[in-house]
This record gives C-alpha cells, structure tokens and sequence, in this order.
C-alpha cells in the first residue's frame, strides 16, 4: 500500500483509527456522563432520608451542577480548540469521577453542593463538547450517524446502569455510599484508558485522513469540510442567536419528559390501568431518546431540513397523541415513544446544525457558546413546568406549550439554515 492510500485511508484491512475515535465517545457517554447525569434520579430519595431533608433540598445540588457546566462551557471550548483533547478530556473525566467518589463521602449537604459544582466542571466538556468535536474532525461521512450513535449511549448507560446502582443502594442502609463510590471507580478505570491513550484531536496527529475523505458526496460537504468562521465573528450572525434559542428552547421541551410518569398517575381515579404503568411510559419515551438518537442522525446525513422536520413532527405527534387519547395504554406509550424522539434532537441536532452553519474552524468555541443557552434551561426548567402543571391550566396547558416550544424551535433551526455562514 502507497504511503497516499495510507494517509487517505487510515486503515489496515479496512479499519480506520476513527471506528477507536467513535468507541471513545461511546464511552465517554456511556460512563462518566450516563452515571453522573442520567443515573442521578436514584439517589434523591435515599440521599435526602438520610440527610433529613427535603427532597428538593438535595436535589439541587443538580441545579449547581448545571449551572457550573454552564459557566465552564466557553472556558472548555476555547480550550478544547486549542489544546490536546487528551488532557481536556481526561480532566473532564478525572473530575466527574472524583466528584462521584467524593458524594460517597459527604455527610453534610453543602458537600453535595460542592461535588455537584465539581462535577458540573468535569462532565461539561464530555457531555456538550466531547463527541462533535471529535467526529466533526475524525469523519467526513457519516457524521450525524456517528453523533446520534454516540449520543445514545447516555441512555443506554442509564438503562444498564440505574439498575445497578438501584442494587448496590438497596445492599444497606447506606448503600448510597458504596454505589457512588463503585460509579466514581467505573468512571475513572473505564474511561481514563481511553481519554488518555486512544483520543486524538485530530487525524493528521496519527499522519490520518479523516473517514471518508475522497468518498463524501457533494450533499455531505457543507461549511464543515470547507474552514468556517471564528466564534467572535459568528456571535454576530444571526443564525447563532437563531441556534441559542433553538438549543434553549429545545432543552425546555425536552424536560416535559421528567413528567410523563406524573402525568399517567393523574389518571389515577379514572383510568387506574394508565397510572400502574406510569414507569412504561418514562421508559417508552427513553426508548424513543436512544432510537431517535441514531435515527436523527441517519436522516441528518441525507438531509439536516428533513431531520429537523422528522424530529419536530414526532415530537408534535407524540404531545397530541397523549394529549388526547390518554385511555387507550398502547397509544399512550407511542405517544411517549414519539415524544423521546424529539427529546433526541437536543444532543444530535443542536451540534449538526452549529457544524453546518459555522463550520469547523473553530467549533469547539462557537458550540460551547451556543450549549451554555442549554444548560441555563436545564437548572429552570424542571420549576418552570411544575408551575405550569400546578396552575389552573395544569397538564393540557403543559402540552401546549411544549407544541409552541417545538414550533419555536422549528422556526429557529430553518432561519439558521437559511442563514448559515459563506465557506
């Protein structure tokens, strides 16, 4: 083989460095930030009995996690645009699991506190940053695919893992205790390995093209594969504010889904069949999360309009399906299903549509600029729709205001198309 076929194809017998690069971000997902983020439910209970507190006392160390991801975001963008992706990443993961570790060993709740804003410092650059980043500069074809794969694994971690923690929880009476402890030792011992000897930033660090280089069609190349803008000339383009709204607006909808559950047991007194099944109904809409994560990604590949299109009318068709045929369980699960699919578009199609819109010369900076909108939302949003359930509207007003959110955010994604930035 050609020392050109080498450096083009980045391959023995077919197998290219980024399939390594891809199962990094599948870790990334799967571990630090499935167990610090999609497994956190588990504990607020057992945590906040044993503190002798509120429950919503506890649980807001979840709000200061989002916050300090919030802040940190530009901070690791920069970094991440400038720096070797191995130390951010691997801080990012050191981070998260210390925090996991130390949560084992609080006893007071301003400890939780802190260990909530450390881990909001480590796991903003792995769960916002980590993954379009490293496909945006490891692939040419395929990207939407490899993000929504990738991406998926944060659900798929919690489905493997909540089980277990739930386990561990139930060993003692401060179990607690010992499935922190066992997450944050998950965290570090599966993820480090990868973070800090398989991660590279970029193709040309292993003398590497990126996957698909030569191969790509016309359709594929947007801005991404042609340079694209700084972030200090792109905040002021109007499709960046365009993707600010979409990104905090789509994380607003994506909160309806802590709901469902408490919308099956409304129908406690007259439809006590619904409410027993309340647990399905979060688990369909998971299961729509992870499958709508890959599906986003396949249709994106094709065509980023369709993908916003498919995202949003699922997601308008799951809202009215439960909305209005709650009685029949069947419907109310596909309802859920549908719903988890759009929920699926603020980690696939916020990043695609930054790529495609500003390109990749300096993405890190402009996408962590646009996530901080995201993770603002995330710490306000699960008050904003308990106020609206509890108001005279409760949850007829919740869904219709999740078809206005998704209308927003429809509107928003097409103007930043329309409006992308000149290669």
């Amino acid at each position: 083989m050609t020392e050109t076929a080498n450096a083009q194809g980045g391959k023995s017998g077919g197998f290219h460095y980024a399939y390594l690069i891809v199962l990094s971000c599948i870790m990334i997902t799967c571990l630090p930030c499935a167990l610090a983020l999609s497994c956190a439910g588990i504990f607020f209970t057992p945590v906040s009995e044993y503190l002798g507190v509120a429950r919503a006392q506890f649980t807001l160390y979840f709000s200061i996690l989002n916050i300090a991801m919030m802040l940190t975001l530009p901070v690791a963008g920069k970094l991440m645009g400038k720096s070797d992706l191995r130390v951010v990443l691997s801080a990012g993961v050191a981070l998260t699991g210390a925090g996991l570790l130390l949560m084992g060993r609080c006893s007071a709740l301003r400890q939780f506190y802190l260990c909530g804003a450390v881990m909001g410092v480590g796991v903003a650059p792995l769960i916002y940053l980590a993954v379009p980043t490293l496909i945006n500069a490891w692939c040419v074809k395929r990207v939407g695919f490899f993000v929504g794969l990738c991406m998926a694994f944060t659900g798929i971690g919690g489905v493997i893992f909540n089980p277990v923690g739930t386990a561990l929880i139930q060993s003692g009476g401060e179990g607690w205790r010992l499935a922190y402890t066992v997450f944050g030792i998950i965290t570090l011992v599966g993820t480090l390995p990868f973070t800090l000897f398989v991660v590279r930033s970029k193709p040309k660090d292993k003398g590497l093209l990126p996957l698909g280089a030569g191969e790509a069609t016309d359709a594929s190349r947007s801005a991404a594969e042609s340079g694209g803008v700084i972030a200090a000339k792109a905040m002021h383009m109007p499709a960046f504010w365009a993707l600010v709204v979409f990104c905090g607006i789509i994380t607003l909808n994506q909160t309806i889904y802590q709901f469902l559950p408490s919308y099956a047991l409304s129908f406690s007194s007259s439809l006590p069949q619904v409410a027993a099944a309340s647990g399905v109904v979060a688990s369909a809409a998971m299961a729509g999360q992870a499958i709508g994560k890959v599906l986003l990604g396949i249709v994106n590949d094709r065509s980023l309009r369709a993908g916003v299109f498919v995202g949003m009318g699922c997601g308008v068709a799951g809202v009215l399906v439960m909305w209005l045929l709650p009685s029949t369980l069947a419907l109310l699960l596909a309802g859920a299903f549908l719903f988890g699919i759009v929920y699926a578009q603020t980690v696939v199609q916020t990043p695609l549509l930054v790529r495609y819109a500003f390109g990749s010369a300096d993405y890190p900076a402009i996408y962590s600029r646009v996530s901080m909108a995201g993770s603002l939302m995330s710490a306000v949003a699960a008050v904003f729709w308990s106020l609206v359930i509890d108001s005279a509207g409760g949850f007829p007003l919740m869904f219709v205001l999740g078809i206005v959110c998704m209308a927003i955010c429809l509107a928003s994604a097409l103007f930043a198309i329309a409006h992308k930035a000149e290669a």
